[in-house]
């Protein structure tokens, strides 16, 4: 843990950079928990209409992140980029907190905020870029504690926030506290950033929107991220039953959701430096692989929960496997277009939204011939196969990955 973090410390601009997706993290975890509260609740939108929403925001995130990580490429500067979509980030939720009415919160939750959320993957590519300079050797270190800053948010901020709006009849101030985060964001960056990190890249047709577009879905690319997504909807389908299935089958209560979850995410944090220590000594693809069926084993063994000790008992795997889930892959997806930062880094934008697809279908089938506990053993299924499908493309060479130049 101590040599990864000094090896994402010793860089200024990577240093900044964490403290930056740090208030990402932050703006993100004062929001998420209440947007739909706020939405239904306060707002009055109905569930289809919010499910439409949240679904088709998902959709405008993912071609405004490959589209700005194209533009990063081109242009070779992701100090104006960050500072304009940070902007739509104090526009988007000091727009909903100061006029909160169901046309100000749809336009922001549709339009602005989707703009403001591919800040994650043009920090990505900014700190991608810094380790691709020193030759790549400490790309995981580096994104591991870039990754982790996100998760201390996720850890700290949602309690502090609750402790805030305790006592007040709406969660809008929550969007007020998101907008004051991006507002000392973009004063940071503004101030701190370098102008550039070097010379603008030389352009190519490779640096053609369409011809980025034509890379995303080059088989040897996209069906590798269609493995990494199988993978990666464990993680979502596992937030969607364990709540349930702790309340429900295991006989829980709601306060054991929020100790169980409190917990994980603690762990997560420290196991996240674990795992980046572990890939100075083993292959990417295999460390990821152990930590896809370590969380297969764990999502089939909280099926098979009938009590609220067992899944306390569960808590160290699920932690430890879930830090390999969400710190590894970033490496892995960025390693698919290696030489263009701003494009590869945009591909975790693709992930997150493959994966929470893939997710709902399962729940939606899990649920529909199943229960919770038999849609958590889907989940491990669908993780088994894309970890099968991963090893086969990576280990018997099948599918190579194209070459960059």
């Amino acid at each position: 843990m101590t040599s990864t973090l000094s090896i994402a410390f010793r860089h200024p601009v990577v240093r900044l950079s964490m403290i930056a997706i740090f208030m990402f993290g932050f703006t993100g975890a004062a929001t998420a928990p209440y947007q739909s509260v706020i939405g239904i609740t306060e707002l009055g939108l109905s569930n289809g209409f919010y499910s439409i929403l949240i679904f088709a925001a998902a959709a405008v995130n993912v071609i405004v992140s490959l589209w700005v990580g194209v533009l990063a490429d081109r242009i070779g500067n992701y100090r104006i980029l960050l500072m304009t979509v940070m902007s739509f980030g104090v526009f988007g939720y000091g727009l909903v907190y100061a006029v909160p009415v169901p046309a100000s919160f749809v336009f922001c939750t549709l339009v602005m905020l989707p703009v403001y959320n591919s800040m994650t993957s043009l920090l990505f590519a900014n700190v991608r870029a810094i380790a691709n300079a020193e030759g790549g050797r400490d790309a995981a270190a580096i994104n591991s504690g870039v990754r982790a800053a996100i998760s201390v948010s996720w850890v700290l901020v949602p309690g502090l926030v609750a402790l805030v709006l305790v006592g007040r009849g709406s969660m809008l101030p929550a969007y007020l506290l998101a907008c004051l985060g991006c507002i000392v964001n973009l004063t940071l960056v503004f101030f701190k950033l370098p102008a550039a990190n070097g010379p603008p890249p030389t352009k190519s047709h490779r640096h053609s929107y369409l011809a980025s577009f034509g890379e995303v879905l080059a088989p040897a690319v996209f069906v590798r991220l269609m493995a990494i997504s199988l993978i990666t909807s464990t993680l979502h389908v596992n937030a969607a039953v364990q709540p349930l299935i702790i309340t429900g089958a295991a006989g829980g209560t709601v306060t054991d959701i929020g100790v169980v979850v409190g917990i994980v995410a603690f762990l997560e944090v420290v196991f996240i430096f674990v795992w980046a220590r572990i890939q100075v000594h083993v292959h990417a693809v295999t460390a990821l692989a152990i930590g896809a069926g370590l969380y297969t084993v764990y999502l089939t063994f909280l099926g098979l929960a009938s009590a609220p000790w067992h899944v306390y008992a569960l808590t160290l795997l699920s932690a430890f496997a879930a830090a390999a889930l969400i710190s590894i892959p970033i490496t892995y997806i960025q390693d698919l277009i290696a030489d263009r930062p701003g494009l590869g880094s945009s591909l975790i934008s693709v992930n997150l939204f493959l994966s929470g697809g893939l997710s709902a279908i399962l729940f939606a089938i899990g649920t529909r011939y199943s229960d919770y506990s038999g849609t958590s053993m889907l989940g491990a299924l669908a993780g088994t196969i894309g970890l099968g499908l991963l090893l086969y493309l990576d280990s018997s060479g099948r599918g190579a990955r194209p070459d960059p130049r």
